[in-house]
Parts: structure tokens; sequence; C-alpha cells
């Protein structure tokens, strides 16, 4: 409502010839390349905000979406239900075809595959987002797709498959892309809140320190919440963090800040006792009991994990500057060793582990 009425006309004015309005923007297509629990809950967001989007995933994970549909789930919003007819399913890269973005979402170690299928099936001026774990996925895409534009992107909250067929959110958060006007109005229109980042190189480094404490859950066998609400588990991310972090330095790299806590000083805060950790950063134990690690979901399906691009990065980063990184370094064995029989580290045996490898 106006704050101030408009006077009325004494006369009509001469009316001007009226300008076609623009036609409206056709909305993007979407395909999701490795339709998995990250993939399924961006896609499956978008297709509940109307969006044409395709999913494509293993046989098997597309054999389940096609009986039981897709189920989207968070702690403080109904869930949502998508009907097996609502879903477009697919297994291979020539249903990404005519999208005009495409979200890749496979594990690292598939990245190279990935791009080599979608170069044979791109359509001209299709845009590829990259939303997977690790630091060099993005450059492995655009080696692959000179022709294409290439964006980072960043998932920095939890999502963990609760059961077949539903993805569910654990803990709020924002996703992170390189900037595209039409790639977060399509987000923010699917209720996921979006960030648009220059600093995608320094967000990703960032998170890869988060993404440190992937294994120690997975080793622990705990929901998130019990993990890190153990000093033990917390030491254990500590010491990688350290390490990461002098790699870093060596590197000339200076990790984004993405929360309250700067990246230099989150070891310290993870190492405090339990009731003062709770009172400097209880917002970090504000996670729902069905929130795991992805590494965990992979472990618990037999599923090999994606260790070498979370703490074997940072093994390799040390050797490529003359470092040692031991803590991570005995992750990797241990992960590597619980991918052929899982078992799992009460938090002072884990930490006791890692300190003996300093």
């Amino acid at each position: 409502m106006p704050l101030v009425s408009p006077e009325p006309s004494l006369s009509p004015e001469p009316s001007e010839p009226s300008v076609p309005s623009a036609a409206p923007k056709p909305r993007p297509r979407f395909a999701v390349l490795g339709a998995g629990t990250i993939g399924c809950h961006l896609g499956g967001r978008l297709r509940a905000a109307g969006y044409d989007v395709t999913l494509i995933g293993r046989p098997a994970a597309m054999d389940v979406l096609r009986k039981r549909g897709l189920t989207l789930s968070t702690s403080v919003r109904p869930p949502v239900r998508l009907a097996p007819e609502r879903l477009t399913l697919a297994t291979g890269p020539q249903a990404a075809a005519g999208a005009d973005y495409v979200l890749v979402t496979v594990k690292t170690a598939g990245t190279a595959a990935a791009a080599e299928d979608l170069a044979a099936h791109l359509a001209p001026g299709a845009v590829v987002v990259s939303f997977q774990n690790g630091l060099h996925n993005p450059a492995t895409l655009r080696a692959a797709l000179p022709g294409h534009t290439v964006l980072a992107g960043m998932v920095p909250y939890n999502v963990v498959q609760s059961e077949p067929g539903t993805v569910h959110q654990g803990m709020p958060g924002r996703l992170m892309t390189e900037p595209d006007d039409t790639l977060v109005a399509a987000f923010r229109e699917a209720h996921l809140a979006v960030e648009a980042r220059t600093d995608m190189s320094e967000v990703q480094h960032a998170k890869l320190l988060l993404n440190l404490n992937n294994a120690i859950n997975a080793l622990s066998g705990l929901p998130l919440r019990d993990q890190l609400g153990g000093r033990a588990y917390r030491r254990c991310l500590a010491l990688c963090q350290r390490e990461a972090l002098a790699v870093y330095r060596a590197a000339g790299v200076t990790p984004a800040r993405l929360g309250p806590t700067a990246p230099t000083v989150t070891p310290y805060v993870l190492g405090l006792p339990d009731g003062l950790f709770r009172r400097l950063a209880g917002a970090t134990l504000r996670i729902d009991a069905h929130a795991r690690s992805s590494m965990w979901e992979d472990l618990q399906r037999g599923r090999a994990t994606e260790i070498d691009s979370l703490q074997g990065e940072i093994v390799a980063l040390a050797t490529a500057h003359g470092l040692s990184a031991p803590a991570n370094a005995r992750l990797v064995t241990l992960v590597r060793a619980a991918e052929a029989a899982p078992r799992t580290w009460p938090g002072p045996e884990l930490y006791a582990e890692l300190r003996a490898a300093r």
C-alpha cells in the first residue's frame, strides 16, 4: 500500500504505444550426475520446486527411487515426498544431453571418468557445477570440458541417507558456489540457502579442514552429535587440523572463515574440556540424531571411501612441501583397513593411536 495516495488526473493523458513485454525466460533444466545422497538432496529440492531435473546414478540406487520415490527430510520442516512418477531417472551420462546445468556429485575417484562421459553429451553452453569433496575436482572437469563453464560448489552441511529413498539434512547451512545468477535463483526458489562466493579455492580448503572429521566419525561408529561431544574424538580432529594448517602455511594457502571461529583457532577450541566446549561452541553440537558422515555411510554399505581426497590430500600436500602429516597418514591406513574389515574405535583408543604415529 503506498504511503501517499496519487492525486487523481484532471484529464486523461494520451496513452503511449504499448511495448510488448519480453517473453519470460525459460526455466533452466538440470541433470545431476552421481545422484547419491548429495545429488538426490540437491536434485530433489529443485524437482520439488518444479524444475526439470534428471537424476543420473547407479542402477541399484535408481531402482530404489523407481519403487519408493524420493523423500527429503530435515529436522525443522515437514518431509517432502516425490512420488516415482515425478522423477526422471537414468543411469547413463547421455541423459545429461539438453540440460542447462549439470550438477556433478560423483566421488572424487570418478571425476575424470565422469568428465570424459559428459564431454560427448553436454549441450552447447551447458554449465557444469562440482558439488564434491576435495580440492581438485573443478580443475579436473575444466581440463576435460574446455568449451564449458565449470563452477566450484560446496555443501557445508550434513546430508545422510537415513533409509533407502530418503535423504535427510541433519543440520542447517548454506550452499556455496561461484557466482551464477540463474543457478543461485533456482536454489533459492528450491528453498536451498545459497551464497555466491568469489573465493571458492579458499572455501574448499576450509571445507577440507572440516571434512577431516569424516574419517574420525566413520571409525567412531557414532552419530556426529555424540562423536563431537566427546573430547577424545575432538582431539583427534585437532591433531589432523594442526597438521593441515601447517601444510597450508607451507603452500601459501589461507583457508576461508566459514563459521564463528577462525580456522587457526578451531584446533584449540576442539581440545577444550567437554563442558567448556559446549559453552563456547554449542552450535557445533546442534546436529540432529540422524546426522553421520558420508564416510560412515560408505563403510556401512561396503563402498570405497573418499579418504584419499581428505586425509590423503593433506598427506600428499605435506610430502610435496617436505613435511609430514603422521596423524592424517595413520587415519588413511585405519580407514582403508575398515573398508576391508569394519571396526569401531573408542575415542581414547583412537587418540592414542594417532598420537603414537607422531
